[in-house]
């Protein structure tokens, strides 16, 4: 897991806990695999997994919709709910190899694909997993500079009237959330940030429910729904090239919105030993967090896209749909922000984990590793100050050269769905249940796979092509 304990001492194998041996003591206070007890609970579980899952994504569904219409929209949100639910329930049966409730476990999602596939597999799971974590660290900190953007615009736009342009550079802001996540990347493990997902999920609940209110009242203000069945027309504003290119990047924008697979398993190893085994915990977290955002998404989706229909802004709340009540949209915005504070911790630790894994192995009697001062919910150690910070840096840097808040997000989610969503957590379940090949349950999740595979092609090609566009005209550093 994102580690329990940190230095040297956590990567050797599992202690044997015997009473002959006078340990009865510790087996209070540890796991099966000698590493300190853990305590994840359902709650904090699902807590993990719905900061994880309604993130800043759910800003952009409106427009998606508003890409795909009133049939194929709400359709894709429901297909895509489903397929990441039950590759979630296959991927936490691979925690435990052998017996769900004794068997040997996997700290993440690499090591489960070793355990249960091994070779070339691990390598291609550990390259797009962690490009993919990176890629959501630098996503989030675009969304969350536009977010601090929109709240000195929106306070602009009430002093001195619409027509005002209010622009101001997105760097600062991006500069400010870079500090603020060298301080948070200090806390060493998912155990010690379960505080911050628990406020991370209400925040997140928080501006989706303003949004959802805002498309609300702007639908009752306009007189009934805008949009239409096939979304938005080709005209003088939208090509057909473009047309379909943008309906490939709202499925990419679908798909990272649902994104959570690529962590699943470090969640899964906060929560305490069976019984129930680990794996029905996680199933039914997955089960009620995944159908709790999936109403929360319809909803938001669909209501901004009935208050703006064709001209559904990209990020909903910050693409000024909406001017007022300007205090209401910084509410909206500021629960965005400390959303995303949280979310990406959620989505560094493992990276931050496996760095610190193998530096701890390759150099076991290296003080400026293992030494470390405990400061509350913080463990500073020379290395992690060194490293997270210069991680953070370069996510942020990349960040300020790259403010496409649209393309990226929709590129990540294309990217990372087929292999870490749906295939690897696919071939490890016919591997570990031994699904013979060629029956009837065999042939369905391969098609399952191939279809996705297909999906997720189609939709980083969307991206690929709007990513360019804007590169035509975009110059570094000065937005």
């Amino acid at each position: 897991m994102v580690s329990h304990s940190n230095g040297p001492a956590k990567h050797m194998a599992p202690m044997e806990v015997s009473v002959e041996a006078g340990n009865a003591g510790a087996a209070e206070w540890l796991d099966d695999d000698g590493r300190p007890r853990r305590t994840g609970t359902f709650w904090t579980a699902s807590a993990h997994i719905i900061t994880a899952v309604i993130g800043s994504g759910v800003l952009s569904l409106a427009w998606a919709i508003a890409q795909l219409g009133w049939v194929a929209g709400p359709a894709a949100m429901l297909l895509f709910a489903f397929v990441t639910y039950y590759t979630a329930t296959l991927l936490a049966d691979c925690y435990r190899t052998g017996d769900p409730e004794t068997g040997k476990r996997n700290y993440t999602y690499m090591d489960a694909v070793r355990s249960n596939l091994g070779g070339a597999k691990v390598v291609f799971c550990g390259v797009i997993q962690y490009a993919n974590l990176v890629g959501v660290a630098i996503g989030y900190t675009i969304a969350s500079s536009i977010s601090m953007q929109a709240i000195r615009r929106a306070g602009c736009f009430h002093k001195n009237g619409h027509a005002v342009p209010c622009k101001s550079s997105s760097n600062p802001y991006m500069i400010l959330f870079g500090v603020t996540q060298i301080l948070f990347s200090q806390i060493p493990d998912f155990d010690q940030i379960w505080w911050l997902s628990i406020v991370a999920a209400v925040m997140s609940f928080t501006y989706s429910s303003i949004g959802l209110a805002l498309g609300i009242a702007q639908t009752v203000s306009n007189g009934g729904f805008k949009g239409s069945l096939t979304g938005i027309s080709i005209g003088a504003d939208v090509t057909s090239t473009q047309k379909i290119w943008h309906s490939l990047q709202a499925f990419g924008d679908i798909a990272f919105a649902y994104s959570f697979s690529n962590i699943l398993i470090e969640i899964q190893d906060t929560i305490r030993a069976p019984p129930p085994s680990e794996s029905k915990v996680m199933q039914k977290a997955t089960r009620l967090s995944v159908a709790t955002t999936t109403i929360f998404y319809m909803l938001c989706g669909c209501m901004g896209y009935a208050a703006f229909g064709d001209n559904a802004p990209d990020n909903l709340l910050t693409g000024f749909g909406f001017y007022e009540p300007f205090w209401l949209l910084d509410v909206a915005n500021v629960a965005i922000v400390v959303h995303l504070v949280g979310a990406y911790q959620v989505f560094c630790q493992p990276i931050f984990a496996f760095v610190e894994r193998r530096a701890a192995a390759a150099w076991p009697d290296s003080a400026f590793i293992s030494r470390e001062l405990r400061v509350g919910p913080f463990a500073l150690s020379l290395f992690r100050l060194t490293w997270r910070s210069a991680f953070v840096c370069v996510t942020t840097l990349v960040a300020m050269l790259l403010p496409f808040f649209g393309n990226v997000v929709g590129f990540l989610g294309a990217v990372s769905f087929w292999p870490l969503t749906v295939y690897f957590p696919v071939e490890m379940y016919i591997k570990q249940r031994r699904v013979p090949r060629g029956s009837t349950k065999w042939i369905c999740l391969q098609t399952l796979s191939i279809c996705c595979l297909l999906v997720s092609i189609a939709a980083a090609a969307g991206s690929i092509a709007d990513v360019i566009d804007a590169l035509k005209v975009y110059r570094p550093f000065s937005s």
